[in-house]
């Protein structure tokens, strides 16, 4: 049975791109447009890992992850942070909220994978 990600990120485009590269990877992939979308979503579905954006409405990432970390059904489960923010207190900001891996978009697909199979094991 294949791995299920779970993709958080406003941008419609960067959920297709990201949901394609990691479906060609053998991963079932479940997608959500904001934090609260993605919360809903992890209540109802079992989720092996999650990429999150930082920017986006309703709830930014970084709350999401805290969020994520504070159940206990997902407190050790993978977290990838896909963001633009590039800076040093972003990065950091994004680990103590619980982040595994920290990527700066664009990130390509081959690179996404080779972090999901690091985390959770081939598909």
């Amino acid at each position: 049975m294949s791995k299920t990600i779970l993709i958080v990120d406003d941008s419609e485009l960067t959920l297709e791109i990201t949901s394609f590269a990691i479906s060609e990877a053998g991963y079932k992939t479940l997608t959500a447009q904001n934090g609260l979308e993605a919360l809903e979503i992890l209540h109802k579905e079992a989720v092996d890992l999650m990429v999150v954006d930082i920017i986006m409405p309703d709830m930014d990432g970084f709350t999401l992850v805290r969020k994520i970390r504070e159940g206990e059904e997902y407190s050790e489960k993978p977290v990838i942070i896909m963001t633009t923010q590039t800076g040093a207190k972003d990065k950091q900001k994004g680990f103590e909220a619980g982040a595994n891996v920290y990527l700066i978009k664009p990130v390509h697909g081959d690179e996404m994978v080779a972090q999901i199979e690091l985390l959770i094991g081939e598909a």
